[in-house]
């Protein structure tokens, strides 16, 4: 006769006003995405030991007791002794950046309570990315407030055709990560599956 093994999960959930909820495992797009950001603004990091960058599935501790698994973090050489526990499994504090990816099971959270959050706890740097529209709001911490820099656009070349000239003109093919000191990333590689 066999036996049924039972094993409860502790890592698929966050703490949002100490309440729990469900965090889906992330889709392939999602994954791309993810790797991308670790790819570009992580790299860009390391190299130039500015910080640290990970991705899905990492704890959060924030100061208001909320537990968060955002989908990309970037802590400063700064500010990273300050998190990380003894083990290196979670971090106990705020970062200076956070991205979520949106899914059709989070997206709200990601823009009504979890921006509050991040706001409330002092997330420097916030980029909301929608995997469908191809498309980044990036929102910045100013007085405790978060603003809205700006929304860039991944367009194909067939979008780009059909713009105006002066559409055209306007848009921006790279997206400035404001804790880096403005350093860059192109929108393409942020979506794309090689980076150009």
């Amino acid at each position: 006769m066999a036996t049924e093994i039972f094993v409860e999960r502790y890592d698929d959930y966050e703490i949002i006003g100490g309440e729990k909820f469900m965090a889906p495992s992330p889709n392939w797009g999602h994954v791309n995405i993810t790797a991308n950001l670790i790819g570009t603004i992580g790299v860009y990091a390391r190299i130039n030991k500015l910080g640290v960058a990970v991705a899905d599935n990492f704890d959060v501790h924030f100061p208001d007791g909320s537990l968060f698994k955002p989908d990309f973090i970037f802590v400063s050489a700064a500010n990273e002794k300050l998190f990380l526990d003894k083990e290196g499994t979670t971090l106990h504090g705020v970062p200076d950046m956070v991205a979520e990816i949106f899914s059709r099971s989070t997206m709200k959270r990601d823009m009504t309570i979890k921006k509050d959050t991040y706001e409330r706890n002092g997330v420097k740097e916030y980029w909301l990315i929608d995997p469908w529209r191809k498309s980044i709001e990036v929102y910045l911490l100013r007085d405790g407030k978060y603003f809205l820099d700006d929304i860039y656009q991944n367009y194909s070349a067939e979008e780009l055709n059909e713009l105006t000239d002066k559409e055209r003109a306007e848009v921006k093919f790279e997206v400035p990560v404001g804790v880096l000191d403005g350093f860059k990333v192109k929108i393409k590689n942020i979506f794309g599956w090689y980076f150009e």
